[in-house]
């Protein structure tokens, strides 16, 4: 089988030839690819090319500008319905475009650099029936011991490891051993055919002077090996031999390094392929260690189902929990979305005018307000109002974990990422693909992460935490924060490019102060609730408890009022009236304030004129009618000022 050369014809990198001595090439601009196309139509990670059994296969990695394939006159798209395909001598690959739009790619395959010469097949229907073990063969105990090591192992890269460490312990000849395993294709659409991308050497042990371990550099397999064992359904020896003739016996016979390839299957699927040989120094292994390594496949094989299949079922398990937390969470936020109270003014400007206008886009949204607000429930409201109602809207507040855990937690993870990651864990973008996520205090938001949310803004894509390659999402973002983040983004802690992506639409929630309307319907919503979750049967509020709150400015807000209301209820005697006296001191302050303006009884709008009156003038006195100063102490501009002054009758 040839080996892989790529010709960039066009674009920043025309003339590079680039030799893929590798099992997978990955395309694209982020500096991890194997091949770096600096060009602005090529996508961080765009697309990548996977050794299969059969030759090479082409897979587009879900590029923004897309990826097409030229041959003999014919142009073939990968996009969503049909991510790969495999590629011949002669094909033209045009990334970020068609024709001359795009970076145009030629492939060639040039001879393959693995000079084998085949010593030994034994098909995959004698594996594991020949072994020439007997009592008195050391090897017997070799392989009980080599398979109790591959089935102490759950999870698929621990098992592969046993794998390896076993052929080690099996084979004292072998100095390195690999397992490469099937390579699935990213989703069902993948694969037109439904076959697996390709094979992917997934761990590589070396022999130590106390055992098995991990190489200190790569360890490149013998891709014809791998080949011919999947093509040929058998284990293979194979021999390094020179230029000239050998025959099977003569090979057997000569000191010569050596490579036996294994398959690992089940049913009629090859899973993947067990690859052992010596780098040391000639040594030729024999035909008894390929039966010995067959006995070895059957179990391991068996080992290599189950932890897939154990895999699977744990991430439909991980996946299943969540989605029903979420859909849990989904059915309270639809029920509450009916009962935002907000009879003002300003509450019907920003619906009618603003929410329901950008409900059905798919820009995102940038809510701004103060603590306690109720951002959250607008959010939910975006979301139930447009399209996605019937997908999952999920939240998460970005100052309730540290940066490692939240980046695992909106991104995922792949098992053995770091120290405790001891199952794969789908991130909350994942959760979320076709629905809302909600980020609440973005601001929080490490700039470490601000960058990868960009990413995923910009490309809609996400990498977990040790994944080597990044997953499709379509997420629709909206995001809320009590920060001004121009402010943020002019002290460096906020990204100016990720800060004018999220403000497409800002929503401005405000604060209760400017909508003293809502305040008593409000109040009379949580006292209903909490009565009802407290078996409680309370009257009501009476008329001055009420004028108290709504003359209170209420600096935490809608869930400042809520905990003043459950408090009322929780010292309330059943079937009385919440009176002034059981409000806070905090809040009853304002009623000092009404006392000393000598505010009359009436309509609120009258008593709080009456008040904010008598604080206008005190404040004239107390700075000898100078309105700069006044102003000044009160918060508000001249101008403000004096219009309040004219808007009250002031003189």
């Amino acid at each position: 089988m040839s080996s892989l050369r790529l010709e960039v014809a066009s674009g920043a990198s025309a003339g590079r030839v680039f030799d893929a001595e590798l099992d997978i090439v990955r395309i694209g601009r982020a500096p991890q690819n194997e091949l770096v196309l600096s060009d602005a139509l090529i996508s961080s990670e765009h697309a990548r090319i996977v050794s299969s059994a059969d030759g090479f296969v082409l897979e587009d990695l879900g590029s923004t500008n897309g990826t097409w394939l030229l041959r003999a006159g014919e142009q073939h798209v990968l996009g969503e319905g049909r991510r790969a395909i495999a590629l011949s001598p002669g094909d033209r690959l045009l990334l970020g475009g068609p024709e001359a739009d795009g970076i145009e790619l030629r492939v060639e395959f040039g001879p393959d650099t693995d000079t084998l010469e085949i010593a030994l097949v034994r098909p995959l229907s004698e594996l594991g029936k020949n072994a020439p073990l007997a009592a008195g063969d050391d090897r017997l105990q070799s392989l009980v011991q080599a398979l109790r090591e591959v089935v102490s192992h759950e999870g698929l890269s621990e098992v592969a490891r046993g794998i390896a460490d076993a052929s080690l312990l099996l084979v004292p000849r072998a100095t390195h051993a690999t397992v490469v395993l099937r390579q699935e294709p990213e989703s069902a659409q993948s694969n037109a055919s439904g076959k697996s991308v390709g094979f992917v050497p997934v761990v590589t042990r070396v022999r130590g002077p106390s055992g098995p371990r991990a190489p200190e550099a790569a360890v490149r397999v013998t891709r014809s090996i791998v080949r011919k064992v999947i093509s040929e359904r058998a284990a293979v020896l194979a021999a390094d031999a020179p230029s000239e003739a050998f025959s099977s016996e003569s090979l057997l016979g000569a000191s010569i390094r050596s490579t036996i390839g294994v398959p690992l299957w089940k049913d009629e699927a090859i899973l993947g392929v067990l690859q052992l040989d010596n780098r040391d120094a000639p040594a030729m292994f024999e035909a008894r260690d390929v039966d010995a390594l067959g006995v070895l496949a059957v179990s391991a094989s068996l080992a290599i189902a189950n932890a897939e299949l154990i895999q699977r079922l744990s991430l439909a398990r991980a996946e299943l929990k969540k989605e029903n937390q979420y859909l849990r969470g989904r059915e309270r936020a639809r029920s509450a979305e009916v009962r935002i109270i907000g009879k003002s003014k300003a509450m019907a400007e920003l619906f009618l005018q603003q929410l329901d206008k950008v409900a059905d886009t798919r820009v995102s949204v940038l809510i701004e307000g103060e603590t306690g607000v109720g951002k959250e429930l607008v959010a939910s409201s975006v979301h139930y109002r447009s399209k996605r109602k019937d997908k999952l809207f999920v939240a998460q507040n970005c100052a309730a974990f540290p940066e490692n855990l939240l980046e695992s937690e909106l991104f995922g993870h792949k098992r053995g990422a770091f120290t405790g990651a001891t199952d794969e864990k789908k991130g909350l973008f994942e959760i979320a693909d076709g629905g809302t996520l909600f980020l609440d205090e973005l601001g929080e938001l490490p700039l470490s992460l601000q960058a990868k949310l960009l990413r995923a803004l910009q490309e809609g894509e996400v990498r977990p935490i040790g994944a080597t390659q990044s997953k499709q999402v379509n997420v629709r973002i909206v995001a809320a924060t009590n920060k001004n983040l121009e402010t943020e983004v002019k002290a460096g802690r906020f990204r100016e490019d990720l800060y004018y992506r999220l403000k497409v639409f800002p929503l401005r929630v405000p604060p209760l102060r400017e909508r003293r309307d809502d305040i008593a319907p409000l109040a009379v919503f949580f006292l209903d609730r909490y009565t009802r979750e407290m078996g409680k049967s309370i009257l009501g509020f009476a008329q001055e408890t009420l004028e108290i709150l709504s003359a209170y400015d209420f600096p935490g807000n809608v869930r400042e009022l809520e905990n003043e209301v459950q408090r009322l209820v929780i010292q309330a005697d059943d079937g009385a009236f919440l009176t002034p006296e059981l409000l806070s001191p905090r809040v009853r302050q304002i009623e000092t304030v009404l006392l000393s303006a000598g505010a009359a009884k009436g309509s609120l709008k009258d008593m709080v004129d009456q008040v904010e009156r008598h604080i206008l003038i005190e404040a004239l006195r107390e700075h000898g009618n100078n309105k700069t100063a006044a102003a000044k102490t009160l918060g508000i501009t001249r101008e403000g000022l004096h219009k309040k002054l004219k808007q009250l009758g002031v003189g």
